[in-house]
């Protein structure tokens, strides 16, 4: 039986998916209902918000173990923490979200945009805000502006951004056309943006699916590409550019610095 490397035989792969997904999502559930709604609290009455987001990580390090992921990862030294940088990956899946855990370590003050409606979510949405993530309604362009702008005045005042150009995962598992916020930002505040390609997250989860499986992420993270002197009339290029990069980075074999 041939077997793709890094990954468990197909059969054994799917006969402890769906256990090990429940007990994750059991557990998730539990963690976000037990301690969200005591370290909300404990952020309201002093604590630093990244009480929050270090809770979150844990947890997600947990699911991550219990549900049989690990990372490959080259081209950390491109991660740094004392510069504002916007991060663009690819996104095939769910579980590429992990790019967060991988970069927050080097890069602590690291945001992310997400979708208004999570705002819906009683304690979710509560933590999102609490941690000064930004919230864009797709729908609205008044309220996406006016959360772009915003997410330029937290460049300039040193956080960096996490975002998937591509807006949706994709279901082929061919990229996707760019969306320019990414770039506005960029350009706006400007700071480098970082292309990351991510392989294996379709191997994990696929689009529409609730079943994650046991599988290696591949997160190639490229060289910065530098946005000083850009204006907006070079906001089509850097898409591009940084487009085209991504693509190579998440074809490209890697060599890991490390597997966690």
């Amino acid at each position: 039986m041939v077997r793709r490397p890094d990954s468990a035989p197909r059969p054994l792969a799917l006969a402890l998916a769906w256990p090990r997904s429940v007990a994750a999502y059991v557990f998730l559930s539990l963690f976000v209902l037990g301690v969200g709604p005591p370290a909300l609290l404990a952020v309201a009455c002093g604590a630093r918000p990244s009480l929050l987001i270090a809770l979150g990580l844990f947890a997600v390090r947990i699911c991550r173990r219990m549900l049989g992921l690990r990372y490959q990862v080259s081209g950390i030294e491109h991660v740094n923490g004392n510069r504002p940088t916007v991060y663009c990956i690819n996104h095939e899946s769910n579980v590429d979200v992990l790019v967060f855990d991988v970069l927050y370590r080097k890069c602590p003050r690291l945001k992310g945009l997400y979708k208004a409606e999570m705002d819906r979510l009683p304690v979710l949405g509560r933590v999102l805000a609490a941690v000064d993530f930004i919230a864009v309604d797709r729908g609205n362009r008044d309220q996406t502006a006016g959360a772009i702008e915003r997410a330029i005045d937290r460049l300039r005042e040193g956080d960096s951004f996490v975002l998937a150009p591509e807006g949706t995962r994709s279901l082929s598992g061919e990229l996707l056309p760019f969306k320019r916020g990414a770039f506005v930002m960029a350009i706006g505040a400007q700071v480098p943006v970082v292309p990351i390609g991510i392989a294996g997250g379709r191997d994990a989860m696929a689009r529409g699916s609730a079943v994650v499986r046991a599988a290696v992420l591949r997160m190639q993270i490229g060289a910065p590409v530098e946005t000083a002197g850009m204006t907006g009339d070079d906001c089509g290029r850097l898409t591009e550019i940084v487009r085209s990069r991504i693509e190579a980075l998440r074809r490209t074999p890697d060599v890991p610095d490390r597997k966690v």
